[in-house]
């Protein structure tokens, strides 16, 4: 680890570049972050889409700009509809170069139109915005740690593949296959830019992440005169909702969360549709199966019922990404890296989940926190720390430098995928 913990010219080079380069970053998120790109803004995402392929045309790379199918989404009204997306934007590098890398991050956040706007400083070295943090500061710090490798003398010996996409907050259904081709191309590492903890802690293993939605049908009648006549959709999902919950506690590391509960009408009528809605998380690929299967168990369950029919629609959409071998080493180059420029990196393991889940089912280990440093995301507290631009820019740049020299050796890390 000596070498990577030691500055090479060309790392010198980049950190100087990147330093003065700060300003510029925090400018340019700041812009980002003006324009709404909710995860269901669907205008807004396409309105975004060539101000970043245009940002990104300033590397020495091929870019598609690939519009999506869309993906299948259960309405209230139980109905199976097509929610379009923005596009995919795809950038490609040298893909005949010895080592391949495929980076990842998306521009949408969570935030819908006219919730959540304009950009505050707060005033102690922290900027509040929309995406400022999650992760329009994380594109910035990909792209600029990009320019500052491919002004150096390694450019040539690494290609990459990156995807930016419209859809992770709400969980790169239309996007999904766009990540897991990139790293089937023959990537030997993953490079994602959630941002990291305030603290500069970086996520270590996740657990795996579904989305369920359970259509129930019954049958409607009137609750006062012909009340035996209905079938009670709510009353099923009720039973099926106190036996998802009971699966808590049940096998260690499983959760499962009913999130919401559709249906129904007036008071007077025996509901004749419920439309439950729950998440799970497991922490390996053996809990996500059973997890799954008892989510069957007990929509069958409900389905026996008299009167009762349904539908069951999705699953385990991002699968576990637990401390392998691989990611382990990963981790510690990462980690020595950062000593190089005095930073004492941490990885805590985490519920949440990302691109990285992803990218590690398609066999490809990755680190996917190398964003900005900011907090509170997901609400109108979000905010960045303005001063971690050009910290984790010049953390990429090195990281970088290290894959193309060989101090960090890709191949041999992927290698311990298996293991």
């Amino acid at each position: 680890m000596d070498t990577l913990q030691s500055l090479s010219r060309e790392d010198e080079a980049a950190r100087e570049r990147l330093n003065s380069a700060s300003e510029d970053m925090v400018q340019r998120t700041c812009s980002w972050s003006d324009i709404n790109t909710g995860s269901w803004n669907t205008a807004g995402l396409k309105s975004f889409a060539p101000v970043l392929a245009g940002a990104f045309s300033e590397l020495q790379a091929h870019i598609d700009v690939v519009e999506t199918e869309g993906f299948e989404a259960v309405a209230d009204s139980g109905k199976t509809e097509v929610q379009m997306t923005g596009p995919v934007i795809e950038v490609t590098a040298r893909p005949e170069a010895d080592v391949q890398v495929i980076m990842s991050g998306h521009y949408d956040t969570v935030f819908p139109e006219d919730t959540f706007e304009g950009v505050t400083d707060l005033g102690d070295g922290r900027l509040n915005g929309p995406g400022m943090a999650d992760m329009k500061g994380g594109l910035c710090v990909m792209l600029e740690a990009l320019k500052a490798f491919e002004a150096g003398s390694l450019r040539d010996r690494l290609g990459y593949k990156i995807v930016l996409t419209p859809d992770e907050e709400i969980g790169n259904f239309a996007s999904a296959e766009y990540l897991t081709r990139a790293a089937k191309s023959g990537a030997m590492i993953g490079m994602t830019y959630e941002p990291a903890m305030e603290t500069g802690a970086m996520s270590g293993g996740r657990k795996g992440s579904a989305v369920f939605d359970i259509v129930l049908h019954g049958k409607a009648a009137h609750a006062g005169r012909a009340k035996e006549e209905g079938r009670s959709a709510i009353e099923a999902a009720a039973e099926l909702v106190l036996g998802l919950e009971a699966m808590n506690g049940t096998r260690d590391g499983v959760t499962l969360n009913v999130g919401s509960i559709d249906g129904g009408s007036a008071v007077n009528i025996v509901p004749d549709l419920a439309v439950v809605r729950f998440g799970a998380r497991a922490p390996d690929a053996e809990s996500a199966e059973w997890a799954t299967s008892e989510v069957r168990r007990l929509f069958e369950r409900a389905i026996a019922r008299d009167g009762i029919s349904g539908h069951l629609h999705g699953g385990f959409y991002r699968p576990p990404k637990p401390r392998n071998a691989a990611q382990q080493a990963l981790f510690d180059a990462v980690h020595a890296t950062g000593q190089a420029i005095g930073l004492e990196l941490e990885f805590v393991d985490t519920g949440g989940v990302c691109e990285g889940n992803n990218i590690f089912a398609a066999g490809v280990p990755n680190v996917d926190t190398l964003g900005v440093r900011g907090g509170r995301i997901h609400s109108n507290e979000e905010y960045v720390v303005t001063d971690s631009f050009a910290e984790r820019a010049t953390l990429s740049a090195l990281l970088l430098n290290r894959l193309a020299d060989g101090r960090l050796d890709a191949r041999r890390i992927k290698s311990l995928m298996g293991q």
